[in-house]
């Protein structure tokens, strides 16, 4: 794989991790404006938090099976 195609694919990813973070905070807000009570609205900025991870460990998990594969 040439490396103007990894830089590529390695940016395409980042911008994926950031739209799902984006996305995780955005729904995250919405459930906590909506939550009836503060156990609600923890459980949302918990989910937020979880799936901002999870968006940032796949995204570092495609970038090293790309580094692998060159």
């Amino acid at each position: 794989m040439s490396r103007l195609k990894k830089e590529c694919l390695s940016f395409t990813v980042s911008l994926q991790e950031c739209f799902r973070s984006i996305k995780a905070t955005l729904v995250g807000q919405a459930k906590k404006i909506t939550a009836r009570n503060e156990k609600e609205a923890t459980a949302a900025d918990l989910q937020a938090s979880k799936t901002q991870i999870e968006a940032a460990d796949e995204a570092e998990n495609i970038k090293k099976r790309l580094d692998k594969s060159l």
